[in-house]
């Protein structure tokens, strides 16, 4: 019996352009990572059910993947559908984000540290969402975060958006902004505004619908959530989006503030000049009072990444400063800031935007052709010496025709074929010829111990692109 060849839905499985494509743009995101000096950790891919779950409910724990005692996986709903025993957990779980496993991480780890501790993650987590386009079950997420001792400098909180404004230049895929606001600032703001605590929770998850939402549906929220007179709020959030300095002078024109907000104000404008010292432009990092970010354990900055063309596909990037990371696990307070990048579902995004298309040129940048048996030893010794050199190279194991070989080699996408028949091996010469250059010059005599440097040197005319415009 025949079975058809599928996948499981949820997963994004690429053909090999597109997965190269999509692995430049992870190595574009690691050296980013690295530049700053980020030390790269892994953590497994399935946590103690205990541990991973200390802080979640609700709705996040509905999305976790348990992993029953036979070995199969199992959505926490489906499970007590299936045998009623709510309160029965399967002793490990898949991870959901990298922010808990972090915890746990530096918790365990604390006395082999060294703090302030940086640190870059960039691997698959699971959840069980319900499939649909660009929202996957099985991703990556490409994670930073600086984690403190005690205390940490807002020096890091501005260092982050400086981070990605460098990566995302790089990868080429348009114009953006880092949209960043405090959490400080927020819950200052609704007590300068005499909005009680207990309505706190309720208007800022309202209010984390602005852009997402028209300004008049959130106001028709905050009242059916509680508040009465919802217009002053929303005009202090909304009436400088895009004016960095403006929404600065309105905050600081805020009669009588309260220590949250005087503290959230400093600490914002304190960011955002910093970032801009960092060399990025003011275009490319803007205070946007409307940004919450929903997760109740950031306390500090937040951060939230937009095209500026495609603002309806929403945050690409997001994160921000939390006061202590691993409370549930250890009894010394470790600050931290970061910020995590969806990497798969970004690439869903762009690919479907015409923003990235399949990698251009092949992994392998010569491909040496087999044209003569008696020369096979040639063939070895000169890919070797092309790999020692840090050349990627492939042989063609097979003896085809001339014509097969290069046109394997052409549909390949490698930008060079070596040529070494008996006519170049009489002549002391080998050819290369450039697979990218449509015009008649594109074949190149060269002495075999001008090998490397001639390869090199053609090499460097077209440098693989990281991040392939379609």
């Amino acid at each position: 019996m025949t079975v058809q060849p599928r996948t499981p839905p949820g997963v994004m499985e690429l053909l090999p352009g597109k997965q190269i494509a999509f692995q430049r743009m992870l190595d574009t995101i690691r050296r980013g990572f690295e530049r700053f000096g980020f030390w790269p950790i892994e953590t497994p891919v399935f946590e103690l059910t205990d541990v991973l779950l200390t802080k979640t409910g609700g709705e996040t724990e509905k999305q976790v993947y348990f992993v029953e005692s036979t070995g199969s996986l199992q959505k926490r709903a489906d499970a007590k559908e299936r045998d009623g025993k709510a309160d029965a957990r399967p002793e490990h779980a898949l991870r959901f984000d990298l922010t808990v496993p972090l915890a746990r991480y530096v918790a365990q780890h604390e006395n082999e540290l060294t703090f302030p501790f940086r640190r870059y993650q960039i691997q698959r987590v699971y959840r069980g969402e319900r499939n649909q386009a660009g929202r996957y079950r099985e991703f990556y997420q490409c994670d930073i975060d600086v984690v403190g001792k005690d205390t940490l400098s807002l020096a890091y909180d501005a260092e982050v958006p400086a981070i990605i404004h460098g990566i995302f230049t790089e990868l080429a895929f348009g114009a953006f902004a880092i949209r960043i606001n405090n959490r400080r600032l927020l819950k200052g703001l609704l007590e300068t505004l005499g909005i009680t605590p207990e309505l706190h929770a309720a208007v800022l998850h309202e209010v984390d619908r602005l852009g997402k939402q028209s300004r008049d549906d959130v106001a028709k929220r905050l009242v059916t959530a509680g508040l009465g007179e919802p217009e002053r709020l929303l005009d202090v959030l909304t009436a400088h989006r895009g004016d960095s300095q403006g929404a600065l002078a309105a905050l600081h024109a805020i009669p009588s503030p309260t220590p949250s907000l005087a503290t959230g104000i400093e600490e914002l404008q304190r960011v955002y000049e910093g970032t801009l010292a960092l060399g990025v432009p003011a275009s490319g990092c803007v205070i946007d009072l409307s940004i919450v970010r929903g997760l109740d354990y950031y306390t500090g900055t937040v951060y939230e990444t937009f095209l500026t063309e495609h603002a309806d596909l929403g945050s690409i990037c997001s994160g921000g400063r939390y006061d202590n990371l691993a409370e549930h696990y250890t009894k010394s307070r470790l600050p931290g800031v970061g910020i995590s990048i969806g990497a798969t579902r970004l690439f869903y995004q762009l690919e479907r935007l015409g923003l990235v298309g399949d990698a251009t040129t092949a992994v392998a940048q010569v491909m040496v052709l087999s044209l003569d048996p008696q020369l096979a030893g040639r063939y070895a010794r000169l890919a070797t010496e092309l790999r020692g050199a840090g050349v990627n190279v492939e042989v063609y194991g097979a003896g085809d025709k001339f014509a097969k070989q290069l046109k394997y080699a052409d549909k390949s996408r490698v930008p060079l074929a070596l040529i070494l028949g008996q006519q170049e091996d009489s002549r002391g010469i080998v050819k290369l010829k450039d697979l990218r250059d449509p015009s008649g010059a594109n074949e190149h005599e060269v002495a075999p111990d001008q090998l490397v440097a001639r390869v090199q040197e053609l090499l460097a005319r077209r440098p693989q692109p990281k991040l392939d415009p379609a």
